[in-house]
């Protein structure tokens, strides 16, 4: 049985150059914009999405090459049960449950950032963008 069936996958851009990323994605690339809030903006990918996020764990005192930049999202139905799921083979998963909606962060053996996130709330943002 496939436990990670994805509803939606995206990759999430930690930037420290907010404003200038999401120009550069919006006016350059001409992406379509999906949504966008606080820090947050939110582009259709292809057949995925690409989240511009300011990175505001970053203070300066770290060197800039050693940030994470990116974050492989993966949006799914039950993030709880698929935290379960991971846990039980023994992945160490810092779960979140926020106003935006509910998120697991892991790391794959490499150190890449990946994450899960409730597909209810993300699609309610769509929706709530196109609404107006």
């Amino acid at each position: 049985m496939n436990i990670m069936e994805f509803d939606r996958t995206g990759v999430i851009l930690y930037t420290i150059e907010y404003k200038n990323c999401v120009e550069f994605y919006e006016k350059i690339l001409e992406l379509p914009k999906m949504f966008e809030a606080q820090n947050l903006t939110c582009f259709k990918f292809g057949n995925s999405y690409l989240m511009v996020e300011l990175d505001d764990e970053y203070d300066g005192s770290q060197s800039k090459s050693n940030r994470i930049k990116y974050c492989l999202r993966m949006n799914v139905p039950n993030v709880r049960t698929l935290v379960t799921r991971l846990s039980e083979k023994n992945v160490k998963v810092d779960y979140q449950e926020h106003s935006w909606g509910t998120v697991a962060n892991f790391f794959d053996p490499d150190g890449n950032l990946c994450a899960l996130k409730d597909r209810g709330k993300f699609e309610k943002q769509i929706a709530d963008f196109k609404a107006g």
